[in-house]
């Protein structure tokens, strides 16, 4: 094990995939001194791995660790400066993603790559027939398909319309995909980031019977404790190094906090569970709000109230009315049906009164929504204030004051990057969420927000800035602002939620205190069972 001095660690459960040590022979996959630089970025450096047979291999790091630079040299998207790659005992051609697919990799993104509007049967084999190829051989395409599908576990209807599909289906979908095209190694990366306990379960299931016959799976998780539950093994990349591999002997050697300690080069801590010390009054009120049918979900009948110095946490699966949520208390999207309030004011569709009124919003989407990838970090830090009169005049920018501020929320929430005048796409995804942090918390008065809208704040994120944002959105409750916090992360719902409601259909559940929840309880209502049902 390459690592410094582990702590003591309690025992913990043993991991479904088995208690034998995975892996057996000969490595089916070795990299040996892979090394990528980008300018002046060594990304990758000098990194050796092996990956054996019937063999989960957890690679963790941090955001720019050099995980995905890895996976995209592996995968033929990239290609290495040095090193090499053997599959099967066999080089692989730098550069090639069909050598890599004909080699026997797959890999299933966290976003999926599937077609709505078309078939299971369609979505599996678009791209294996060459187009030239007069008659579509559909009824043998189907018979492989429920064979993979009979082999591994994963139950399919061919003629579904993948619309119609629940996320975990998809999920499904997507790695079967993979294992029609003869994947023998398979890359999974975030698998269980949008599903729910009951689907990560099934998932796991999954993954014990590939593994029972032979593939071999890279694991890429932010999820510390799936990983000690799943892998036999765990490798970490710190600044494009292998940092520590070790394996995952289910004795209790290696705990979340070491695998944090060694993703990070010290000791993380994660915010210990605090419950409100003083609830206000309401901030913000629904009353039965519904929203017009739109491109990213709706409301249906929602009612909720966020009080003073209280974190509500909504669960639930992505696109069941999550995003028409946040979008309608930060003013950008209106009601069709019943009422909002904000501080006792009708909650009117104008993003930019809200915010002068006290409202911070941390969107969903950091890069498309959240900052203007081409603008610097200085303008970004002040756009949401930039008409506003401590930024402007007569419509003329107050650069010395808008750069003032700018270097406060800098410095204040340790923005790292190229500096105020670099473009905001060149930040990190941890760097970028601390700019959006800062511009949300940090007004230029001084004055704290009255209500925070984080919606998935810490998603894609590592471990040191997970941990971060979660103490300063732990910080602004205790300083009296009213949080919503929406996020697919069950962990962190339950950690920071003063009181928890689930989302399914567009319709929210009560909310109720996070004690009162169980990690089970809350995947069921997220599948759309009713809480009153389970406690018959």
């Amino acid at each position: 094990m390459q690592a410094n001095a582990q702590p003591a660690a309690p025992p913990r459960q043993a991991s479904p995939l088995g208690t034998r040590k995975g892996g057996t022979g000969e490595p089916v996959l070795r990299l040996t001194g892979i090394s990528k630089r980008f300018g002046s970025l060594l990304a990758n450096d000098g990194i050796s791995l092996t990956l054996q047979a019937g063999e989960v291999l957890a690679l963790l790091g941090e955001n720019g660790a050099g995980k995905s630079t890895l996976m995209s040299i592996l995968f033929g998207h990239y290609v290495a400066d040095a090193g090499d790659i053997e599959v099967f005992g066999q080089a692989l051609p730098p550069g090639q993603p069909k050598a890599a697919l004909a080699a026997g990799i797959g890999m299933v993104h966290q976003h999926f790559a599937l077609a709505d509007n078309m078939s299971v049967l369609d979505n599996v084999m678009l791209g294996t027939e060459p187009w030239w190829q007069p008659v579509s051989r559909r009824a043998a395409a189907r018979q492989k398909l429920l064979g993979v599908a009979t082999r591994f576990g994963l139950p399919v209807a061919p003629d579904a319309l993948v619309a119609g599909l629940s996320v975990g289906e998809r999920q499904r979908v997507e790695i079967l995909k993979a294992l029609y095209r003869g994947a023998r190694i398979l890359i999974l990366d975030e698998p269980t980031a949008v599903l729910t306990p009951q689907e990560s379960e099934a998932l796991f299931d999954t993954l014990a019977q590939m593994v029972a016959q032979g593939l071999s799976i890279i694991f890429i998780s932010h999820k510390l404790g799936e990983v000690l539950r799943v892998a036999h093994r765990v490798a970490v990349l710190r600044h494009g190094k292998l940092v520590a591999e070790a394996v995952n002997d289910q004795a209790g050697a290696i705990t979340q906090s070491q695998l944090a300690q060694w993703m990070v080069g010290h000791a993380i801590e994660a915010p210990a569970r605090r419950p409100a010390q003083t609830v206000g009054a309401p901030v913000c009120v629904l009353e039965r709000a519904s929203t017009a049918a739109g491109a990213q979900d709706r409301l249906n009948g929602v009612s909720l109230q966020l009080h003073a110095g209280e974190i509500v946490a909504i669960a639930g699966v992505s696109g069941n009315g999550q995003v028409a949520l946040a979008e309608v208390l930060c003013g950008t999207r209106a009601l069709s049906a019943g009422t909002g309030t904000f501080l006792g004011a009708p909650l009117l569709p104008r993003p930019a009164l809200l915010v002068r009124q006290g409202l911070a919003r941390i969107p969903e989407d950091r890069h498309g929504v959240g900052v203007v990838g081409d603008l610097p970090v200085w303008e970004n830090a002040v756009s949401e204030r930039l008409r506003g009169p401590h930024f402007s005049r007569g419509g003329v920018v107050k650069h010395r004051a808008a750069m003032a501020h700018a270097a406060r929320i800098e410095q204040q929430f340790d923005v790292r990057g190229g500096g105020l005048a670099s473009k905001a796409s060149a930040l990190s995804g941890g760097n970028m969420q601390k700019l959006i942090l800062g511009r949300a918390l940090l007004s230029p008065d001084a004055t704290p927000p009255r209500l925070i809208v984080a919606h998935q704040p810490t998603w894609g994120l590592d471990i040191g800035a997970v941990t971060y944002v979660q103490q300063q959105l732990i910080a602004a409750r205790d300083a009296g602002a009213a949080v919503l916090l929406i996020s697919d992360d069950l962990d962190e719902v339950l950690a920071l939620g003063d009181r928890v409601a689930v989302m399914h259909g567009g319709h929210l559940g009560d909310a109720r205190p996070a004690l009162d929840w169980s990690r089970e309880a809350i995947g069921l209502a997220m599948a759309g069972v009713n809480p009153n049902e389970m406690a018959a």
